[in-house]
């Protein structure tokens, strides 16, 4: 089985939200469909249809995060031995400025913990891609869906 990389952050969300999932949304989507039970005739019952359709999403919610889980290869930066100069490596945190000088920074994470709205690359990105292995003061030239762009690392954190 494929070991698939995680930040420790990553990884706590997803037992966050199993927790959330199992504790309290699955208790509450069962009462309502007790609930909707009590209403009669089950086959003209948009409540109890509703509730069993909720019921099917958050078990298949629950059964994908623990497939993340199962799978995952938790990796904590903060214990990653680097030896020398501070180079890009998964979970990195890594401040860039683009060649209009618009400053971005990026931490390298998993796929399923991936927002780039929210500074969240996953490491399989061209972006990514082109930042591993590279170190502060590089300049790294990568070619995304929108064409070639040319960033300069301005610094790598291990946070």
């Amino acid at each position: 089985m494929d070991r698939t990389p995680m930040t420790v952050q990553g990884a706590e969300a997803i037992r966050k939200e199993l927790d959330f999932l199992k504790g309290t949304e699955r208790p509450r989507i069962s009462d309502l469909i007790a609930e909707a039970r009590e209403h009669g005739d089950l086959k003209e019952n948009a409540e109890y249809h509703a509730a069993r359709e909720a019921q099917g999403m958050c078990e298949a919610k629950i059964k994908d995060l623990e497939a993340q889980l199962s799978t995952a290869e938790v990796i904590d930066i903060t214990k990653v031995k680097v030896d020398g100069e501070k180079k890009v490596v998964f979970g990195a945190t890594v401040k860039l400025e683009k060649d209009d000088g618009t400053e971005i920074t990026y931490k390298i994470v998993g796929e399923h913990e991936s927002d780039v709205k929210n500074g969240l690359l996953s490491f399989k990105t061209p972006i990514a891609r082109g930042l591993m292995g590279k170190y502060v003061d590089d300049e790294v030239e990568i070619v995304t869906p929108k064409g070639k762009v040319t960033y300069y690392i301005n610094d790598i954190l291990y946070i």
